[in-house]
């Protein structure tokens, strides 16, 4: 799991801080002029044909309000602490570790058990489903919804159609390397008479309402640009996550409407991948949980 409380990240801001502030320091004092005996002179700008500026030395209550603010900057930094807890037995950092370390402790030895478990044997274990979906409902739930049944865009889980396999191995390398779905814009291409003919073929693939004449030309148009990754018959292609057109799972939608938008502008999905956040034994568990609620619906 990254750290981000340290590493390269830290050290890149303390560094522009530091810099920031030498440049403060390094603009005032080269500001820091006496006043010349005899006559001010102009500055020699002129703004808006009349207005000139006299060469005088910026007054000193200025200069030493700019002081008084690099010093209180440095001060803050060194109590926050800006540029790190350097004392290991104090802070907030020390208190962060210290915690995390009681909770490898705690809780280390059971993600361990059942990480060295097949996951179709956690997905059974009812402790393991309750840890499993404590995290699911940490992670997952803002797109997949409590309940995992999904959303607009959004897979739902409780069913048995999965885009990239439902194998316990493949949804595993789902959550752990997360997956990018795309289905390139195709409205440039086939027109919108084009794109309303191919639309109507989909929907008559899983049996919804459909011109009969617009899906017999949207056929010819589905087996030249489509076939390559929903395949001939239209039930999709795991390997690419093209997805099955026959069911009745639509991620977007089944309306003739929203498949002509899809078509037309082509969709993009990311799933992120959880593997460096979570760690190996934690995704374990999760799969299990995801696998579990496929399961229930079987």
């Amino acid at each position: 799991m990254a750290d981000f409380i340290s590493g390269f990240w830290n050290m890149y801001v303390m560094g522009l801080v530091a810099l920031s502030i030498l440049f403060c320091i390094f603009v005032l004092v080269s500001n820091m002029t006496k006043r010349e005996p005899g006559e001010v002179k102009l500055h020699g700008h002129v703004w808006d044909e009349t207005l000139a500026e006299y060469n005088n030395p910026l007054p000193r209550w200025w200069l030493y309000l700019f002081w008084i603010t690099i010093v209180f900057g440095i001060v803050y930094l060194v109590i926050y602490p800006g540029f790190g807890n350097h004392n290991a037995d104090r802070g907030e950092h020390s208190q962060y570790y210290a915690e995390m370390k009681a909770a490898d402790e705690k809780y280390g030895p059971i993600f361990a058990k059942y990480q060295d478990m097949d996951l179709m044997a956690v997905a059974a274990d009812p402790e393991a489903n309750a840890m499993g979906k404590r995290m699911f409902l940490t992670y997952c739930a803002q797109c997949h919804g409590s309940a995992a049944q999904g959303a607009k865009g959004f897979p739902n889980l409780t069913d048995d159609e999965w885009n990239w396999g439902g194998e316990p191995d493949t949804v595993k390398t789902t959550i752990m390397g997360g997956r990018m779905g795309v289905m390139p814009a195709f409205g440039a291409a086939l027109g919108g008479e084009g794109v309303k003919d191919v639309a109507n073929y989909v929907r008559s693939l899983s049996n919804l309402a459909h011109d009969s004449l617009r899906a017999q030309r949207g056929k010819e148009v589905f087996d030249t640009n489509c076939v390559a990754c929903h395949g001939a018959d239209g039930k999709g292609n795991p390997m690419l996550g093209a997805v099955n057109l026959t069911n009745k799972s639509w991620l977007y939608g089944s309306s003739e409407a929203t498949i002509i938008e899809t078509v037309t502008n082509g969709r993009q999905n990311q799933m992120p991948a959880f593997q460096e956040f979570l760690g190996d034994a934690k995704v374990h568990l999760l799969a299990a949980y995801v696998l579990s609620l496929s399961k229930e619906q079987k």
